[in-house]
């Protein structure tokens, strides 16, 4: 089987198996770089041992991080388990340190700088409700018109990350911006589209954050994730519990959901400094 078959039969595998298509894309990316390494190498059969020296490989020379490891890991394992049904005796659950990092957050202030440097309706929209529902990029992209429930007040987030589905919460005041939007711009089929229909540009959403976060003269690396991150925050702050936040954000693990503790100010604020017990001249 070549290359090309390979890959095809991969990942029609993948797609059978109900995997999402950024998942599927990253997947048969990652076949490639395995697959690739196999014939710059004219290595014909694989053992344990070439397996290991190919992640050797991918971590010190091509520098892949634990994201990156973790997926070619899956992707190697998806090939022998479920396309080749081959056995080999490697173990593919290979135990790496996860890097202890936590999310970069922008405070109420910069939130409400930032949402109001948008004069253009639609790209305020966007903003306004990543940050409002605490909604991923592709979230928003794929939202459609009837997934707005103003009935309810609820925002029907369908085939997220995961394959789930899960409700979010919708502002009042964010439900009339919709509407004026919704006027305005009259989308078909998805509530934010191009100029020539369909789903609106990630690339264009990346570029107006970027623009955007220079004119609030914000110096944080924000990225429309950090507003998703700064909604789950600031419900902690206010004392929304843990679990609910949970639930909005569509985590599998309460463990995902608990790296917000550790940048919230909420019990930070209760803690105080042993200077205050001091004198100091000023």
């Amino acid at each position: 089987m070549n290359k090309t078959e390979l890959i095809n039969k991969y990942k029609a595998r993948l797609i059978l198996r109900n995997y999402s298509q950024r998942t599927v894309d990253v997947y048969v990316s990652a076949l490639g770089v395995f697959v690739s390494y196999l014939q710059e190498n004219h290595i014909e059969k694989v053992t344990p041992l070439i397996l290991e020296k190919f992640f050797n490989y991918a971590s010190s020379e091509l520098n892949y991080g634990y994201s990156m490891m973790k997926q070619v890991l899956a992707s190697v394992k998806f090939l022998y388990n479920d396309v080749l049904k081959e056995p080999i005796d490697f173990d593919f659950n290979i135990k790496m340190k996860k890097p202890s990092t936590i999310p970069e957050v922008l405070s109420v202030e910069e939130v409400q700088r930032f949402l109001n440097t948008f004069t253009n309706l639609k790209h305020k929209a966007i903003f306004t409700l990543c940050y409002s529902a605490g909604l991923r990029l592709g979230e928003i992209l794929n939202l459609r018109i009837r997934d707005i429930d103003s009935n309810r007040m609820q925002i029907h987030i369908k085939q997220a990350k995961g394959k789930k589905d899960r409700y979010t919460i919708l502002a009042p005041n964010v439900l009339d911006l919709l509407r004026n939007y919704v006027k305005e711009y009259a989308p078909n089929e998805f509530l934010f589209e191009g100029q020539n229909g369909g789903k609106y540009s990630s690339a264009s959403v990346q570029n107006l954050m970027r623009k955007h976060r220079k004119l609030a003269n914000i110096k944080k690396n924000a990225t429309p994730h950090t507003l998703r991150h700064s909604f789950a925050t600031h419900l902690l702050d206010n004392g929304t519990d843990i679990r609910f936040i949970q639930e909005l954000l569509g985590h599998k693990h309460i463990s995902t959901t608990q790296i917000y503790t550790h940048v919230s100010t909420r019990d930070l604020k209760s803690v105080k400094s042993p200077i205050e017990m001091i004198s100091l001249q000023l």
